[in-house]
């Protein structure tokens, strides 16, 4: 007998190929709809639109006037000032001549500005990276031995990194980038602070020899094998740079913010942000002045040395495409690549929030990867979207992308006439600006936040940062990535199932897990399953639903106890494959032989489909299928064949037999 009320399935017939191939690659390439605003545009005002959206510059500039200019302008020279110092301490970190650094904040803010989609987002180079290029590349070509190769090495690795993050944006594969976790950026940058910090013991020490290695381990055991090379004068002068530049950014403006969400809870004097802004230059110049009076290569400090006037060179020539270095250029491009789109993307989004706004992951990987596609043409190495100077950038109030051209233009006059100055930088100096830069990256508070939260990205976040911190950069980043990629297969291949129950007073059925008031109904068993269906973990849901009968019935022969209908609740199931089908045919089989009936309950429109064109539906029936649970079970209640007195009677005649 069949329930009155009950609201029928729509089966309608299965989209065509064409049809469901077109919508999977717009749920998947296009989750935001870019082009849903054009849809209803004239073609004109359509071509407008679709340039506007692929270069995001013609979008702003039309509407870019002098009020907004102020504030780029104050916001240009401010991370200018930032940009100086940070270019010549990263190249030296990289192991390249301190001009590479200034010459790669001057190209890049041009290109980024032209088809970035962040207004806060200021690009240069990053510690991370310059370290991680010089740790890939070096084993393969030595910074000291041939610096001229190494130099090409990096240039072409830079060219690599461009190639890989243009594709993947073009490509919309910006979904590769969400392989990087939370968890993950927090352990690998952590961990990158410490190594860089220590590294940054050579400059502060005035050591001249050290190892190429960068795990702690080496590090330490170099800086103290070296001890008759340690000099007072430069220690005593490093810290004193460093406790200034602490000094400037926890007391009077910036602390060094671990969490970008905290970064203006944190903040105590925003008004005097300039302070810390500008302090790594007041540290350079200052630093300068000492060296050149007090003559200071007398005495142990070592300086940067020559530091030619002239804007970048082209370098298009020296990129080496030898298949002797081709593979470890190409590793240190996708890697350090996809750790740079990786942390711009997430700092710019951060940061767009703040106000309201929204960043286009794929434009970020397109302009990143041009940047460094025609950086590696003009004498830069690999750059981003760096924290410290976004953070700076925003502070100073900038409005439009135009404060990165402010940049290029100040930077340009830099390299054309005050460059030589900048020769006497003592390289204690520089380290101390990478080890104050570098000290906030260790976020205790959130690693003891994910141990209380979640013990598994704890593991995860550890394998990066203890990865790195004693083996290598990027074994560490694998490690972590790899934990994060099983934690997602055991998702995949254990998904989530519960049993539900009916909340007293109301139509809802939930986890009777969490919600222990809820009644099972007698008679039905019903099981939501919350996860794709695939031949990965079909067997698994066949097993555990078999499980979850056998625990309703109980391992005594309970009269009461018997199960005689299955309701499977597919709302959260988002597709299936041909193995899942066959497994609810197996299951369906097994059901039938314990005298259980299956049903299936509001399956989605791609599983409606997979199951009509497998003739599933035919199957089992298309009276088989509910839309809501609460139809499910009346129809049940209705339909149940199985008695009391008739399990009785059965049982006493098979006692006489």
């Amino acid at each position: 007998m069949a329930n009155p009320s009950r609201q029928a399935v729509n089966f309608a017939a299965p989209r065509g190929f064409a049809t469901a191939f077109k919508a999977d690659c717009k749920e998947t390439f296009f989750p935001d709809d870019p082009f849903h605003e054009m849809k209803h545009e004239k073609p004109l005002n359509k071509l407008k639109k679709t340039i506007q959206y692929f270069i995001p510059l013609f979008e702003w500039l039309p509407n870019y006037n002098l009020r907004l200019f102020r504030y780029d302008l104050l916001a240009g020279i401010t991370i200018t000032s930032l940009a100086i110092p940070q270019g010549i301490s990263y190249a030296k970190l990289a192991n390249i001549p301190p001009i590479y650094g200034l010459y790669s904040s001057f190209i890049p803010p041009f290109v980024y500005a032209i088809f970035g989609s962040s207004k806060h987002l200021a690009v240069g180079t990053v510690a991370a990276c310059s370290l991680l290029l010089s740790e890939t590349v070096g084993a393969k070509a030595s910074p000291q031995d041939d610096p001229t190769l190494y130099l090409h090495l990096i240039f072409t690795a830079t060219f690599f990194t461009g190639i890989f993050q243009t594709a993947l944006g073009f490509l919309r594969l910006g979904i590769l980038v969400d392989f990087l976790s939370h968890s993950t950026i927090t352990g690998f940058m952590g961990g990158t602070a410490i190594i860089i910090c220590l590294q940054q013991l050579k400059g502060m020490f005035g050591l001249i020899h050290f190892t190429t290695h960068t795990d702690v381990v080496s590090v330490l055991g170099a800086v103290f094998r070296r001890r008759n090379e340690w000099r007072w004068e430069s220690a005593v002068v490093g810290i004193i740079f460093l406790a200034f530049l602490q000094f400037t950014r926890y007391l009077l403006s910036l602390p060094i913010a671990k969490d970008v969400d905290m970064y203006f809870q944190r903040q105590k004097r925003p008004k005097l942000f300039w302070v810390s802004a500008i302090a790594p230059m007041v540290v350079v110049v200052v630093g300068c002045l000492f060296a050149f009076f007090a003559h200071a290569e007398k005495h142990g400090i070592q300086i940067v040395g020559e530091l030619k006037k002239g804007l970048n060179p082209p370098s298009i020539q020296y990129l080496n495409f030898d298949p002797q270095y081709l593979p470890v250029t190409v590793r240190a491009g996708l890697i350090t690549g996809l750790i740079a789109m990786a942390e711009g993307i997430a700092i710019g989004r951060s940061f767009a929030i703040m106000k309201s706004e929204q960043t286009d992951g794929n434009k970020e990987m397109i302009a990143f990867g041009f940047m460094n596609i025609i950086g590696s043409f003009t004498s830069c190495y690999l750059t981003t979207g760096p924290f410290s100077k976004t953070a700076v950038n925003f502070n100073a109030g900038c409005r439009t992308a135009m404060s990165n051209v402010v940049m290029g233009f100040c930077m340009m006059l830099t390299l054309l006439f005050l460059a030589p100055l900048f020769r006497y930088t003592p390289l204690v100096a520089l380290s101390a600006i990478i080890m104050s830069a570098m000290l906030g990256l260790i976020n205790y508070d959130e690693m003891i936040h994910l141990f209380k939260v979640d013990k598994f990205d704890f593991v995860i976040c550890m394998a990066a940062f203890l990865g790195v911190s004693f083996i290598s950069m990027d074994v560490g980043l694998m490690l972590s990535v790899g934990l994060a990629l099983l934690r997602a297969l055991l998702y995949v291949a254990r998904p989530a199932a519960c049993k539900l129950g009916k909340i007293p007073n109301s139509s809802l059925y939930r986890d009777t897990e969490q919600y222990p008031g809820s009644t099972p109904i007698q008679g039905v068993l019903v099981l939501q399953l919350g996860s794709p269906i695939y031949f990965a973990n079909s067997t698994y849901i066949r097993e555990r639903v078999l499980r979850y009968i056998k625990e309703e019935q109980g391992v005594s022969d309970s009269k009461t106890d018997i199960i005689e209908h299955l309701l499977l609740d597919l709302s959260g199931v988002s597709s299936i494959d041909m193995t899942g089908i066959e497994t609810f045919l197996e299951l369906r089989r097994i059901l039938d032989s314990k005298g259980i009936k299956l049903s299936i309950v509001n399956p989605r429109i791609e599983v409606l489909e997979k199951m009509t064109l497998a003739k599933f539906t035919d199957a089992i029936g298309k009276e088989s299928f509910y839309l809501s649970i609460e139809d499910a079970v009346q129809n049940c209640r209705f339909s149940l064949h199985s008695s009391k007195t008739t399990m009785e009677e059965s049982l006493n005649d098979q006692n006489v037999v």
